[in-house]
């Protein structure tokens, strides 16, 4: 798809007005409630919606498809991201109120930080197209990594500083308590950080892991830089509300890595398949319209899947506390 600078300054513009009213609808901080945040989850999907028909209707049936795979793909992974999310919240114990702050700040450094990536990774497919396999492989083994990770079953899991947060910690102190949306105070003369700012680096810092498994598995959709980042973009828009919409939906979520596993594996395997035929090997190559049907048809059966499994496991649980009781 042929983007002009021109189109690509008013679409930055234009998402940078959307986080103002994201900012802005946010900028007091207050408990979410569950209406509040299904309006505002509707309407940042009914914009992507449109988004993408205003591509078909201006562009091409291709951009199209393909941003509409990128968007459900990357809000997949998203969704998946909200349960790192929720173990940091629970670490650092943040007060309901200041949640979505927190959150604001994540979609603003997770934006950031994939455009960075995705202008790197744009340079560096359009000089070596040998990087496909590279993404490819790397694919295929964050799908194998994420079955892994859903047969270990941890009931326990916790969010863990790394060491870089931990230096800086060290470095800066922390407060012992919140004190509102105030980032650091002054403490015995010295300026110390307080635990909402600790909170806010801790998200960041996920999101460049985030970012790191996203990019590739877009780029196996489309190497179109324009449909990349809008897709990101629209899929990072409205996290905040999907936050205090699903929170608790998320752990009856029980095979989503299971379908994510899926997805992840099948774009790799879409890439080596690109990467071959780039490379004059005559190999099928996935079409979009595959892509798309393959994509939501496993996020179906994924849903239908885990809702059944929860439903099963709260009867067993119910059955189990009434032979207790009896």
């Amino acid at each position: 798809m042929d983007v002009s600078m021109t189109l690509w300054v008013l679409t930055i513009l234009g998402l940078c007005a959307l986080i103002a009213v994201d900012f802005f609808i946010g900028r007091k901080p207050h408990d979410v409630s569950v209406k509040e945040a299904g309006i505002w989850t509707v309407v940042w999907i009914v914009l992507a919606a449109l988004f993408g028909v205003g591509l078909l209707v201006f562009g091409d049936s291709q951009a199209s498809g393909e941003f509409f795979a990128g968007f459900i793909t990357e809000k997949s992974l998203s969704v998946d991201n909200l349960f790192v999310f929720i173990l940091i919240m629970a670490k650092f114990s943040v007060p309901t109120h200041l949640q979505q702050r927190v959150l604001l700040f994540g979609v603003l450094i997770a934006l950031v930080l994939r455009a960075i990536f995705i202008a790197a990774g744009a340079a560096v497919i359009a000089n070596f197209a040998w990087v496909f396999y590279i993404f490819g492989a790397f694919l295929i083994y964050t799908a194998w990594k994420l079955i892994q990770e859903a047969r270990s079953d941890e009931e326990d899991e916790e969010f863990e500083e790394n060491r870089l947060l931990k230096s800086i910690e060290k470095r800066f102190g922390v407060a012992d308590r919140y004190h509102g949306t105030k980032l650091f105070i002054q403490e015995h003369g010295k300026k110390i950080m307080t635990p909402l700012l600790v909170v806010m680096l801790a998200i960041g810092m996920t999101d460049v892991l985030f970012a790191m498994d996203s990019i590739p598995a877009i780029f196996g959709l489309t190497q179109d830089p324009y449909i990349v980042f809008t897709a990101n973009a629209f899929a990072l828009m409205g996290l905040r509300q999907l936050y205090f919409l699903i929170g608790g939906l998320l752990k009856k979520l029980v095979h989503l890595s299971y379908g994510l596993s899926v997805i992840l594996g099948f774009i790799g395997v879409k890439l080596v398949l690109h990467a071959l035929h780039e490379n004059g090997v005559n190999v099928p190559e996935i079409s979009i319209p595959v892509s798309l049907a393959v994509i939501c048809g496993v996020l179906v059966v994924t849903t239908i899947t885990s809702l059944m499994a929860a439903k099963k496991q709260t009867a067993a649980e119910e059955t189990e506390k009434k032979s207790v009781e009896v």
